[in-house]
């Protein structure tokens, strides 16, 4: 993976001077040292450019590292295909690496596992392909009742139907690509609500605008969506992630279902209904948070950063024009004018210590 190549066509410079930033990080200096020090170097990027090449820098290396154990543990298990392998390597997104990492990942013992334990694996692929095919199936009951056995303490055939419905519900949740697409709906057609609970009343809490909250998740500010966070924090606020649980359904149903089989529909539908609601919908509302709580704090970051930068460059001998000089040798002292009002008047470098200065002038 080439940092620099990627690094520079997400910020739109060059990789040559994405490489020389790198290379200096590396050796040490700081992005301050570097932004004033060694512009000839990177070609002039700014100290927001500099920031945003070493925060980059690092995701993607903490990325590379994560994707080698991830690889190293799906080869231990002989299941590292070549398309696998690929589609690993070529992420540049952690969260996307998780979600093609989870059907490998060691798991505790769920409800599926316990159903593979009992020999009901065949009974779900045997349902799947009926899915697959579109063949008529007649009742399910049927198929499942050979996987009846006091030994492996499947009771009925319902039993059974249900452990396969657990095994393929797993399989559903684990998929990189749906998890990819409800993630992303959740991102642009979710809501987030909030109440304030029962034992505050109205007036007695600093949270009173969220008392009855609701806005689509893309349109959240970042202070409010920290307000009420904080407010969840403090056990003031219900703080929730909606959405139309039935547009997602009606998603999976359509990706997943195949067969026109009026049972094997049935019983896919219910399969779906519990692979989302027990498997996905927890651990996907929480990434959707997660994600729009870092985006909120990057912000905020970045609004303190600005109105700190204001602070510092205000007069602070109030309106009075201001003559600012950054002494140096090899480049020469800058010197910039400012009126009274704070407008830029005239920037310059003069040479004090050599003569340079007077020689220009003479030169004139």
């Amino acid at each position: 993976m080439n940092f620099a190549v990627i690094i520079a066509e997400e910020l739109s410079i060059s990789a040559a001077q994405v490489q020389s930033a790198l290379d200096l990080l590396t050796e040490g200096a700081t992005v301050p040292f570097i932004a004033r020090y060694r512009k000839e170097r990177t070609g002039e990027l700014d100290e927001i450019q500099l920031r945003q090449i070493a925060d980059r820098a690092t995701y993607l290396g903490e990325l590379m590292d994560r994707k080698q154990t991830v690889l190293d543990a799906i080869e231990a298990q002989d299941k590292l295909t070549d398309k696998l392998r690929a589609k690993i390597e070529q992420t540049l997104s952690k969260t996307e690496l998780e979600d093609l990492y989870l059907p490998y990942r060691p798991k505790r013992r769920t409800r599926a596992t316990l159903a593979k334990e009992k020999g009901l694996e065949p009974l779900a692929k045997a349902i799947a392909a009926l899915n697959q095919s579109g063949k008529s199936a007649g009742s399910l009951e049927t198929l499942a009742e050979s996987y009846v056995s006091a030994e492996k303490e499947v009771a009925s055939a319902e039993e059974a139907l249900k452990g396969a419905s657990d095994i393929l519900a797993e399989g559903v949740a684990e998929q990189a690509a749906l998890r990819s697409h409800i993630r992303h709906l959740l991102l642009t057609k979710g809501l987030f609500t909030s109440q304030i609970k029962d034992d505050y009343p109205e007036g007695s809490t600093k949270f009173e605008m969220y008392r009855s909250y609701q806005i689509a998740v893309p349109k959240i500010a970042p202070h409010n969506l920290l307000a009420l966070l904080r407010g969840e924090k403090e056990g003031l606020l219900k703080f929730s992630l909606s959405f139309d649980e039935d547009q997602i359904l009606g998603y999976l149903e359509s990706t997943q279902i195949k067969t026109k089989d009026k049972f094997v529909r049935a019983f896919y539908q219910t399969m779906l209904k519990d692979a989302f609601n027990r498997l996905m919908k927890s651990s996907l509302t929480n990434e959707v948070i997660a994600e729009k709580k870092a985006w909120a704090d990057e912000a905020s970051i970045s609004t303190f950063e600005a109105n700190l930068k204001n602070l510092l460059l205000s007069a602070p001998a109030g309106m009075k024009p201001t003559l600012g000089i950054d002494p140096g040798f090899r480049t020469g002292c800058k010197v910039a004018a400012i009126s009274e009002t704070g407008k830029f008047l005239e920037y310059q470098a003069i040479f004090p210590h050599t003569g340079e200065g007077k020689r220009q002038a003479a030169a004139k």
